[in-house]
């Protein structure tokens, strides 16, 4: 990929907004750049999926929302009803955030059953799921038996990072997921994505996707 582009760029970025204080008048916004540079989706809040899918009704882009951000620890059940309230607004892709006190924990079993649980209405409406990880938390051998665990359930994608909890994405990591995922499943790498440079290494490890609020500044590099 030496001769990687910023065009080339355009369709793994996932343009991102997720900050609390983000306003109706900034999400339309990236909705707008989104659609400009063809980037693959804006993820955004909640809150705002009705408005960036009427935004962006009759677009290529997809509007992706976080679901139990950014700690993750809610009930399934919490989590099955900001889903299912997200799809009924409009949006495409769900990225949720795995219970980290479960892993912690080791209760695997929980792991398995919350995204059979999530997975239902996502897969009935023919939507997509990428589970976070937030690799930045977990041991190797905890990263790799979340790998195993969401390459049965065959989810979409798994997501390395919220952004929200100290180191994001790392090539390391992605290399590590993509040695333990199967093809068929992408990878998202997100946090601290700044640079055309290291979105570049972050593709060439393993990532499919690319999430980051610097989409924009990632299209205007150049290639050295």
């Amino acid at each position: 990929m030496n001769r990687f582009t910023s065009l080339q760029l355009a369709p793994y970025i996932d343009h991102t907004l997720l900050q609390p204080a983000a306003t109706t008048a900034a999400i339309v916004q990236i909705c707008e750049e989104a659609l400009e540079n063809q980037f693959a989706a804006v993820c955004i809040p909640p809150y705002y999926v009705s408005i960036a899918a009427e935004t962006l009704k009759d677009t290529p882009v997809k509007v992706a929302t976080v679901i139990d951000f950014p700690l993750g620890y809610s009930a399934t059940a919490s989590k099955l009803a900001a889903i299912k309230k997200a799809l009924v607004d409009g949006a495409d892709e769900i990225d949720i955030v795995q219970n980290l006190a479960a892993v912690k924990n080791k209760d695997w079993t929980y792991i398995s059953n919350e995204i059979a649980a999530c997975l239902q209405p996502i897969r009935l409406h023919n939507k997509v799921i990428k589970v976070i990880l937030e690799t930045a938390l977990l041991t190797e051998e905890e990263l790799i038996h979340c790998c195993e665990i969401y390459a049965q359930r065959k989810v979409d994608f798994v997501k390395t990072s919220t952004g929200f909890a100290g180191e994001g994405a790392t090539t390391k990591v992605v290399e590590l997921m993509r040695k333990y995922l199967p093809d068929t499943i992408g990878i998202k790498a997100s946090g601290g994505i700044r640079t055309f440079e290291f979105a570049k290494e972050l593709i060439e490890a393993g990532a499919t996707r690319i999430g980051t609020s610097a989409g924009v500044q990632l299209m205007k590099a150049t290639t050295s």
